[in-house]
């Protein structure tokens, strides 16, 4: 499976610019291997991924904003989903991955 993130590229909202660029970010400084799906792109891959967010993760109005994250077709997220988990060091297991194993041998 491979982590597939939801953008939008010519957003004009900077908040959802930066939020994106946190995950992108995030993912390629941990060697995380990703796909970018830019939801301006393609109709289908914008209506694939409002169907597959889960009906208590869509906002009460309108339609689920970018970033979206899942693991293949497994949801994983939204950008504040993904925050917390950051933030509380479990993002592996918020992307479902094996954590890595870290060395704790000295040079």
């Amino acid at each position: 499976m491979v982590i597939r993130v939801f953008i939008a590229s010519s957003s004009g909202f900077v908040a959802i610019k930066k939020k994106q660029q946190d995950v992108v970010r995030f993912l390629e400084a941990n060697k995380i291997e990703f796909e970018e799906v830019d939801i301006t792109m393609s109709e289908e891959q914008r209506q694939w991924m409002y169907k597959n967010v889960p009906p208590e993760k869509k906002p009460a109005q309108g339609n689920p904003l970018p970033p979206q994250i899942f693991n293949g077709d497994r949801y994983c997220g939204d950008y504040d989903s993904f925050f917390e988990s950051k933030e509380s060091n479990t993002v592996f297991s918020f992307l479902g991955l094996k954590p890595r194993l870290t060395s704790n041998a000295e040079p």
